[in-house]
């Protein structure tokens, strides 16, 4: 797995932790880097690997058994869990996992997700392929065309491309004192895209995350309802999660999106629906894992795993389910 430093990851929400734990479960060995640990040597991606024990414990979660420098193309499958932002050191990233894919003699691992999807898949910029699904929707740097679809619309959302956990999200209406500022933060002057969406009222109930396994929906969406005074469900804003049941909507949303999902390599996602509407598409380190398997009694990593594996080839399935040192 690829991932940020498990030091600093807060294993009660972490969903890559319950990735990790699914496999360890599964009797699979576990190597850990981090982006400091990739490289090329020539055409071919290696990686110095740290194998990994982890246990669900918040005081001691993680120890270190070895260290080796390997072919990425020998592993069988690897998990890209980095954290946005989707910056040019994280795109050269999974240049460096494009070449995993691959072996001098054939087929290498299984890179999930796709290398290039999470190229290509802007998490704000990708739901916008389904307009049907999306609320009334604006990306540009333009102040004025900004003001002209506040206009138009009469209150909206306001996000950059790049942010996660609800960071400098802002809902603004026509008169506000702030706009000014908020359009010149936003767009950093005119020279950088930011994304308008008609504010849906719906998110009083929650901004529900429907995790998505190759293509088909988690029959659970964690509904993440904002603080009192606040307009972001983001748990990292102080959000409160609690999971719910699809709807009819949640289906048709998912079953117009999956299939693209598949297509592009997307093995793991989650969907951000506010009411009747789908908001966003996040593909590089989706979660919410923890908190559905804990309020439904799911196995939601455990269940992606058990895709994945049937996907491997059988020299592949014998390399991953090679026992853990005693």
């Amino acid at each position: 797995m690829v991932m940020d430093p498990i030091e600093s990851i807060k294993i009660a929400k972490d969903s890559s932790f319950a990735m990790l734990l699914a496999a360890q479960r599964r009797g699979w060995r576990l190597l850990y880097l981090t982006l400091d640990d990739l490289s090329l040597h020539g055409p071919r991606a290696w990686g110095r690997m740290r194998e990994l024990r982890v246990r669900d414990d918040p005081v001691d979660w993680y120890c270190f058994l070895g260290e080796e420098e390997r072919p990425l193309d020998e592993l069988d499958l690897i998990l890209m869990r980095k954290d946005p932002p989707v910056d040019t050191e994280f795109l050269y990233a999974t240049h460096i996992l494009d070449r995993a894919r691959f072996s001098p003699s054939g087929p290498g691992a299984l890179v999930v997700n796709a290398p290039q999807a999470l190229r290509d898949a802007n998490e704000k910029l990708v739901a916008l392929e389904f307009p049907d699904c999306c609320p009334p929707s604006r990306v540009t740097r333009s102040q004025a065309e900004l003001r002209a679809f506040l206009a138009e619309q009469g209150d909206l959302i306001l996000k950059p491309l790049g942010g996660m956990g609800g960071h400098s999200i802002f809902r603004v209406r026509p008169g506000d004192p702030n706009l000014g500022v908020i359009l010149e933060t936003l767009t950093a002057n005119g020279s950088r895209y930011c994304l308008a969406q008609r504010f849906i009222p719906e998110i009083a109930a929650g901004d529900k995350r429907i995790l998505m396994i190759h293509g088909e929906p988690v029959p659970y969406a964690l509904a993440r309802i904002p603080q009192a005074g606040e307009t972001r469900g983001n748990l990292a804003a102080g959000g409160r999660g609690e999971g719910r049941p699809l709807s009819t909507r949640d289906h048709e949303i998912a079953a117009r999106v999956g299939p693209e999902l598949r297509r592009r390599g997307i093995w793991f996602a989650g969907l951000d629906v506010i009411g009747d509407y789908l908001t966003e598409i996040n593909v590089t380190s989706p979660t919410c894992i923890r908190e559905l398997d804990a309020q439904f009694g799911l196995d939601i990593a455990g269940d992606l795993l058990d895709r994945l594996a049937a996907n491997l080839n059988e020299p592949q399935l014998s390399r991953r389910l090679s026992p853990l040192p005693s």
